[in-house]
This record gives C-alpha cells, sequence and structure tokens, in this order.
C-alpha cells in the first residue's frame, strides 16, 4: 500500500497528560472488500507509528505505555476520509490516508484506510467522535 504525502500539522505540538488514555483509529472505508486480516495488518498503523516516531517519541511512547488502543471504525467515502483528515492535521493530529496499489483484495489507488494519532482519546474523538465501530 502507498501512503499519501500531504502536509502535516505540528505533530510535536500534542503532549498527553501523566495517565490521560490515547488511542489511533483506523477508519475503513465501507465501499471496497477489505478483509479482517488485512485491515488488522494495515499500513496506516505503520505510517503513523513512523511519522510520530520521528517528530512526537513521547506521544508516541505515551500511547504505547497505556495500552497501544487501536479502533476500527466505518467510513462511508474517499470523500469523508479525506475530510477527516484535513479535520486531523489541522488539530495537529497524525493522520496517514492509504491507497491500495491494488494487488488483492480492491481497485489499484483505491482510498481504504485513514489512521489517526495516537493521541489522546479526547482529541481523537472531535474528528471520529460520530463514526460507528466497524
Amino acid at each position: 500500500d502507498s501512503v499519501e504525502e500531504i502536509s502535516d500539522g505540528d505533530l510535536s505540538a500534542i503532549t498527553p497528560v501523566l495517565v490521560e488514555p490515547c488511542k489511533m483509529v483506523l477508519v475503513v472505508r465501507a465501499g471496497p472488500k477489505t478483509t479482517n486480516g488485512k485491515i488488522a495488518a494495515h499500513h496506516a498503523t505503520i505510517a503513523c507509528y513512523r511519522a510520530l516516531e520521528r517528530r512526537n517519541a513521547k506521544l508516541l511512547r505515551h500511547w504505547e505505555r497505556t495500552g497501544q488502543a487501536k479502533i476500527a471504525l466505518k467510513g462511508t467515502s474517499e470523500n469523508q476520509l479525506l475530510e477527516l483528515e484535513a479535520i486531523a492535521k489541522r488539530l495537529n493530529l497524525c493522520a496517514r490516508l492509504v491507497r491500495d496499489p491494488g494487488l488483492t483484495e480492491v481497485a489499484e489507488d483505491t482510498a481504504t484506510v485513514l489512521g489517526i494519532g495516537p493521541a489522546p482519546v479526547a482529541l481523537v474523538n472531535e474528528v471520529t467522535g460520530k463514526l460507528r465501530l466497524l
């Protein structure tokens, strides 16, 4: 899978308080048929992890210490994923939209998953709080 390169906000701006829970969400587009295994191993997770490893390792370590929560949510369309990505980046959240190369289950260049976070739960919920669980 390839990850779109879109300008981030200030990924170093987020600092959780001592015991504040953090999470990462994967917004999975409903249209393309994607198996649970493909979702679970999705590159959006790794893309977000790598970006924060470089730009906010303290936040990443906090997420690791607080349980590494990852939540899969339902997305409705590519436009929705793009809109959520823009909102997340305006809030200085790490957001990575992944497009599939079309080698297995879906057509080439199909936006399949948007990874957001990890970040404090309340901040991530500002972007994805109205979405349903996958």
